[in-house]
């Protein structure tokens, strides 16, 4: 019962639509930068592409952009490597050490 009191009832204008969203508190702030980033790409596309390319096509190509940039992100803060390397190290000193 508690989570529920924690939780917000949002409206997000998401291009020509609002769409009700149920959101942790803490994440209010999260989901209204998304809805602006996807209103700002949808906007650059449909101006770059102003009669030549369908809604629906515009709306996928903002689509694809958002998650190539997400893709992207992800991608740089992999820290398997990282972690690999540094076990490998760890285990060197902890083997000095004896």
């Amino acid at each position: 019962m508690a989570e529920e009191n924690d939780k917000l009832h949002i409206r997000l204008h998401i291009y020509d639509t609002d769409i009700p969203v149920n959101v942790k508190r803490e994440d209010e702030y999260f989901y209204r930068e998304a809805a602006r980033l996807i209103n700002s790409t949808i906007n650059t596309y449909a101006d770059l592409f102003k009669g030549r390319k369908s809604e629906k096509e515009v709306l996928y190509m903002a689509m694809i952009d958002i998650s190539f940039r997400y893709m992207k992100d992800k991608d740089n803060k992999d820290t398997s490597v990282y972690d690999d390397i540094l076990k490998k190290l760890t285990g060197e000193i902890e083997e000095a050490l004896k």
